[in-house]
């Protein structure tokens, strides 16, 4: 069975990309939350990144010759930026680690 085939593979990229759009419109209203909804919106985002970052890694894990295009993919992409998917993951980490800074406590 191909990768992209499974109905495991495409249940979670089906959640994982709602849970991305909610969140970013929910994100849009961060700076009017209260503090308990700050904190909600970050372990929200954590918890997120955590599913997204073992997706990729089925992805980088695959045989499947899809699956590898799809990581290239995206590494070019993210090389536009000079970026790569490791940098990415870094990247958002610290966000959230300065939006938990910004609520002066830890989560």
């Amino acid at each position: 069975m191909a990768f992209f085939d499974s109905e495991i593979v495409q249940g979670e990229a089906k959640r994982l990309f709602g849970d991305y759009q909610q969140l970013m419109q929910l994100g849009g209203e961060y700076g009017k939350f209260d503090r308990e909804g700050k904190k909600l919106f970050i372990v929200r985002m954590e918890e997120l990144m955590d599913r997204y970052r073992v997706f990729m890694k089925r992805f980088e894990l695959s045989d499947d010759f899809q699956a590898k295009l799809t990581v290239e993919q995206l590494r070019t992409q993210l090389g536009q930026f000079g970026m790569t998917p490791e940098q990415m993951f870094e990247q958002m980490h610290h966000t959230l680690e300065r939006m938990k800074a910004d609520l002066g406590k830890d989560l």
